[in-house]
């Protein structure tokens, strides 16, 4: 469960910011009775906090943190808000997560080139800007590399070139509660020197930050949030709510944003409509994943025949095993319906529907009298998969062991953020040396769209593994399949292991 904090007054007269009525959106709710229902899920019994002493209403946050066993959403509490945005911002991986408005422009490097030539500036030379509020929100400024808030300001002090803002919801893990209780405090015996236009948000925010939280960002993209004062607002905001598709949004988010090139560009376009049209139906992702298992013992055994019909009629199934394999997590993420089995049987069947449909290839190419030295293939070819996977887990679990990198930090009554953008340039140049400078190159360079999906298709992901598989044994034979298997198989796990050699030595 979620604890959730509002940040104003409960549910009160019109004339109240909560009370304010959506009269575009069914039901014609209040603010504060629609932002209530959306939350009940997650909690209950949220905390209200006025904000109006921003001393008291600090401490009575770090009370809520200091008891929290479970992550914190802070939410003003006269926000229109999209429910699905409403859940991204809670499932996210990031141990604190902030909500803005125009988010620098998505790379695959350290800075965008907007922010690489800004980061030439001499910081001692670097315009500071104070951060009045704007119609927008609370300008901070972002690293869109690394997409985390680097510098956050208050009405009294500065930050260094804003890039985007702050809108105002505020997801938190629960180890961070800590910090957070003490950033509170700390924050609260400075009260004195915040300016009356001070959010309270935007100072949790600054807070973090200046203690060294990593707080990513998430952009509203095709999500609808915004903070209302006034019955006009109100009004203007539930009109432009009800005229987006939360329902196209949601059914977006259910796809994976890091896939390889053919599940992005020959799957994923029409996968998602298949999941919503499951989804509807009351089908679950297990018996999604049930319907791929299938196809790919059917794929199996049409290979086994050998016969050029049934090899093309087994690489049209190998596809459509591969497009539920990709259903059942769409379905998943867009119903919401997760568990520890389903992803056990995801994980684990990918692996015997590969398999088996090496056996079936196999198989196929010895009843057709070509001899059975295409098991020395077969098995070099599962050998090498497996091998693979076992770097894959092995990796993955050693990387989740590795301590959080320790951010720069900031003394909370500092005057502006120069401090802190000279420790984030010194830290950027160390990291910019040895391994890790040729590590960073090369993630620099995927902000180039033929790099970026060259490096996505060199490491041989399932998608182009099937597809592979699909394409060569309908047109060709087994024996050009597993060659083609252990060939690209090698290059993928050579490239993979000298990169992991790479960031395990950096």
């Amino acid at each position: 469960m979620t604890r959730v904090v509002l940040l104003g007054s409960s549910p009160g007269p019109d004339t109240a910011p909560t009370g304010l009525r959506l009269a575009a959106l069914p039901g014609n709710p209040t603010v504060g009775e629609r932002l209530r229902g959306q939350i009940l899920s997650l909690d209950p019994q949220p905390a209200t906090i006025e904000p109006h002493d921003v001393a008291a209403a600090l401490r009575a946050l770090a009370d809520v943190a200091e008891s929290a066993t479970d992550n914190l959403l802070i939410l003003p509490a006269n926000s229109v808000i999209h429910d699905e945005l409403i859940y991204q911002i809670t499932k996210a991986k990031r141990g604190a997560l902030a909500l803005v408005a125009k988010e620098p422009r998505p790379d695959n490097g350290e800075d965008t080139q907007e922010d690489s030539a800004a980061d030439t500036v001499p910081i001692d030379e670097a315009e500071p800007e104070i951060g009045d509020r704007t119609l927008e929100g609370l300008p901070v400024r972002a690293r869109a590399g690394k997409s985390r808030i680097v510098s956050v300001g208050t009405a009294t002090i500065a930050v260094t070139r804003p890039n985007t803002v702050l809108l105002g919801p505020l997801h938190i893990k629960v180890q961070h509660m800590p910090v957070l209780a003490e950033t509170c405090r700390e924050l609260a015996d400075l009260a004195g020197g915040f300016g009356p236009d001070d959010d309270l948000v935007q100072l949790v925010a600054f807070g973090l930050v200046r203690k060294g939280v990593s707080v990513g960002i998430r952009g509203r993209r095709d999500l609808f949030f915004r903070r209302v004062s006034t019955q006009e607002e109100a009004n203007e905001a539930g009109s432009e709510m009800a005229g987006m598709n939360e329902d196209r949004a949601r059914l977006d988010n259910a796809v994976k944003g890091a896939d390889g090139f053919f599940t992005t560009y020959f799957v994923s376009t029409y996968s998602r409509f298949i999941a919503r049209w499951a989804a509807r139906r009351g089908l679950t992702p297990n018996q999604v994943t049930l319907i791929s298992i299938l196809l790919g013992v059917a794929a199996a055994a049409c290979f086994a025949t050998g016969q050029r019909p049934w090899m093309v009629a087994g690489g049209v199934l190998i596809y459509f095993a591969f497009v539920f394999d990709c259903v059942d997590g769409q379905v998943a993420r867009y119903a919401r319906k997760f568990g520890v089995l389903g992803a056990w049987l995801d994980a684990t069947f990918d692996r015997f529907k590969e398999y088996v449909v090496f056996a079936g290839l196999a198989v196929g190419w010895v009843v057709s009298g070509n001899g059975d030295d295409i098991w020395i293939l077969a098995l070099a070819a599962l050998g090498l998969q497996s091998v693979r996977h076992l770097l894959d887990f092995s990796f993955g679990i050693s990387n989740r062991r590795k301590p959080p990198a320790q951010l720069p930090t900031l003394a909370l009554d500092a005057p502006d953020d120069r401090k802190l953008r000279k420790d984030l340039e010194k830290r950027k140049i160390e990291r910019s040396q040895g391994i890790r400078g040729l590590l960073k190159m090369w993630t620099k360079a995927g902000r180039y769209r033929a790099v970026h999906w060259a490096r996505k298709m060199v490491v041989f992901p399932i998608g182009e593994r099937f597809a592979a598989i699909a394409i060569t044994a309908a047109l060709f034979d087994a024996r050009v399949t597993f060659i083609t298997l252990v060939a690209w198989g090698t290059v993928a796990a050579a490239y993979t292991l000298t990169g992991r050699l790479m960031r395990s030595l950096a």
